[in-house]
């Protein structure tokens, strides 16, 4: 008999089956395991402790042996839940198979194999050997748990069922992330979302969502249903309530009124202009208000002395209060508030009646807390106007006969179509405003050139002044207003109907005035070199890369001594560009040789041909828009479009164009030889003028320097 080395696995005859049937000499018996010595002695009582809790789960026993043979490994435990017999074999097969049982080992017949095995925890070890009948797999299978189904089949068919559902993104996200989300949106789009689903619209209808409703952009088209959904969901979170033009509203307000104030208690601005509401409902929201500080209820009639009452005694924290065109109210029912309001910095109350009493002129002195006065169209006079800048019985400055009183902290007043002022009155501001931004004195037709020069001088800050309809001013208060303090910082100038103004006046106001953004100067006396100065110094401003804005608006019209030459000046300064610096060229110099026989020779040499990049196109800054005769209107509306837009090719065409249509038209007009001629050049000019003139190339790549026209072709190639 063959020795076998115990550290090689000698691969074990097959089982004997009913179909191949092997002699009893052949089988080994496995009653009487050999004595091992050595090594495998030592090895037969060793064992490996799986620490995989999965294998613990699964029942299996602990892993066989540390083997050095190298053709197995430890990893080769079968993990099927089926059952295998063991196999035959040499003298280690006691090592292998019975040397790992914890209890001795029974004897059986050659190759049984009994279940109650592998449930006591026996280890087993699948041997990978290579069989009579051919190679076999060295593969070991998955447990059938673990094993992917087939299409088709049960297993596959219960994966589908239990196949995770889509991640419902709105259900999970957090309320605050939502809220978030939607408050991007605009009003109306947050109505629209709310037709999504419930929980869309549980959201939209959300309080956190409607602390600001501002109905100006959307109130004709919201019904007044919708409108109530939306100031009900706010409730105690609406801040900012603007209904400024909701009539539909009427009826709410008028039978759900005390729903409406008992939900909205934390208003802070308030606006109500030009809707309709009872006095009641009125009534009830400010009572129900306490911490209002912004009222507009302009123009209702329902706004009484009785509300000004109300808004005196609940709302102690008001600081503007809009009460223009109220015929309910009058001089009594703010001088509650203003009594009773410590805190309010602006009033405006144009067109109320009693401006004439000198209580509220002296209780406004006494506060001095308001920054806007608005009492344009009152009933105001040169006293009542003096008491409210000077008090009454103020101590006098002899050296210079003024009052000597704190000064006001007015920031904007308007006075315009006071038609009682006088110069005055008007004199008591002089000294007294010097924080003054904006002054309206519009329609005094009785101030002149006394009153209102000492008010510029003595008002470094203003910004705006309106003058319009002030027919006694002369050119001395726009030199005056030129060469004041505040003349850096003027934006917004109206001398409108001034018919004594000209051009001395105004070019001084264009030359020292730069932060100048509208001026108004129609029905005056200027003429063509006002507007070419204006030109001149928007042009100062600058140039760059980015398309031009609009820097200056002025108003012309009604000019009798202003022209289309100085429209077309106007014109064609917004597209003038500076001139272009000279492109180098390539220099050469010219060396001289000495021979050896004497004679010299010339050779010229280039030292140098950089062509730099051409350079960016260059666009104003600045241009103005005007608004002039409407016969020249569209022509310049034109003009200004193609300038913003960065099309100056397309601009200097336009006004070339025009340009040639007013002179034919000029001559045509005008009596002589030649009426013929020149009517015919007009009817020319003005197909020409209303030609499309969208070909770029009409005037080549020269058009916005004025290069000279291409010739057309009258038709194709004929051998193209």
């Amino acid at each position: 008999m063959a020795t076998v080395d115990p550290d090689e696995i000698v691969p074990f005859p097959e089982v004997p089956t009913e179909a191949s049937p092997t002699s009893s000499s052949d089988q080994i018996a496995l009653d009487q395991p050999p004595k091992l010595k050595g090594r495998h002695k030592i090895l037969q009582s060793l064992q490996r402790i799986s620490s995989s809790p999965t294998l613990a789960r699964r029942n299996r026993s602990a892993s066989t042996g540390y083997r050095r043979d190298g053709k197995a490994s430890l990893s080769c435990v079968s993990l099927s839940q089926s059952s295998y017999s063991p196999c035959p074999s040499n003298g280690s097969a006691s090592q292998l198979y019975g040397g790992l049982n914890g209890r001795p080992t029974t004897p059986g017949p050659t190759g049984s194999h009994t279940p109650e095995d592998d449930q006591e925890g026996n280890s087993r070890i699948r041997f990978v050997f290579d069989s009579p009948n051919g190679p076999q797999s060295r593969k070991v299978a998955l447990p059938t748990e673990l094993r992917p189904g087939s299409r088709g089949s049960p297993l596959a068919s219960s994966e589908l069922r239990s196949a995770p559902k889509t991640f419902d993104f709105w259900g999970k996200i957090p309320i605050e992330l939502g809220m978030l989300i939607f408050s991007y949106l605009t009003p109306k789009e947050i109505v629209r979302c709310s037709s999504v689903c419930k929980w869309w619209n549980k959201m939209c209808y959300d309080g956190q969502l409607w602390s600001n409703i501002d109905t100006t952009d959307y109130y004709r088209d919201i019904p007044s249903d919708a409108l109530m959904k939306i100031i009900m969901s706010g409730g105690p979170f609406i801040r900012d309530l603007n209904l400024r033009g909701c009539i539909q509203l009427r009826d709410k307000w008028l039978n759900e009124s005390e729903k409406i104030t008992a939900s909205c208690r934390n208003v802070v601005n308030f606006s109500l202009e030009g809707s309709r509401i009872d006095k009641t409902p009125m009534h009830y929201f400010l009572l129900r208000n306490e911490r209002l500080e912004y009222i507009n209820v302009s123009g209702l009639d329902s706004v009484t002395n009785s509300a000004m009452r109300i808004i005196a005694k609940s709302c102690p924290q008001l600081r503007i209060l809009n009460v223009s065109w109220c015929a309910g109210v009058n001089t009594t029912g703010l001088k509650r508030i203003i009594k009773a309001c410590p805190k309010l910095t602006d009033l405006l109350a144009s067109e109320i009646r009693g401006f004439d009493d000198k209580e509220l002129p002296l209780e406004l002195f006494k506060r001095n807390t308001l920054e806007r006065l608005v009492i344009s169209r009152t009933d105001i006079t040169d006293e009542t106007l003096t008491i409210l800048m000077h008090g009454v019985n103020p101590e006098m400055d002899v050296l210079e006969d003024r009052a000597i009183v704190p000064p006001r902290r007015l920031r904007h007043l308007d006075l315009h179509q006071c038609s009682e002022l006088t110069d005055k009155g008007a004199q008591s501001l002089i000294h007294n405003v010097p924080d003054l931004v904006g002054l309206q004195l519009s329609g005094c037709t009785e101030l002149t050139d006394d009153s209102v020069v000492p008010i510029i001088q003595t008002a470094p800050q203003l910004t705006h002044l309106e003058l319009e309809e002030l027919e006694n001013l002369t050119n001395r208060t726009l030199t005056e207003l030129a060469n004041s303090s505040c003349a850096p910082f003027l934006e917004y100038l109206n001398v409108s109907y001034c018919e004594a103004l000209s051009d001395p006046g105004m070019l001084a106001v264009m030359k020292n005035c730069p932060s100048l953004q509208f001026i108004e100067m129609d029905n005056t006396r200027i003429s063509d070199l006002t507007l070419a100065e204006a030109s001149f110094r928007v042009r100062k401003r600058g140039y760059d890369e980015k398309l031009p804005q609009i820097g200056l608006r002025m108003v012309i019209f009604d000019c009798p001594n202003v022209t289309w030459v100085g429209v077309k000046e106007l014109m064609s300064g917004n597209t003038r560009l500076p001139r272009p610096r000279k492109v180098p060229e390539a220099v050469s110099m010219v060396t001289q040789t000495i021979n050896m026989d004497g004679t010299s020779e010339s050779t010229p040499m280039i030292t140098s041909s950089i062509t730099p990049p051409p350079p960016p196109a260059l666009y104003p800054n600045h241009i103005i828009q005007v608004k002039c005769f409407y016969g020249w209107q569209m022509t310049v509306d034109e003009h200004t479009k193609r300038v913003l837009r960065g099309d100056l090719a397309a601009a200097n065409r336009l006004e070339r164009k025009w340009s040639d249509y007013m002179v034919a038209t000029e001559e045509a007009g005008a009596a002589g030889a030649g009426a013929r001629r020149r009517r015919r050049r007009a009817r020319e000019a003005e197909r020409i003028y209303n030609d499309d003139d969208d070909d770029e190339e009409a005037y080549g790549f020269g058009g916005m320097l004025g290069g000279r026209r291409r010739a057309r072709s009258g038709g194709s190639c004929t051998v193209m």
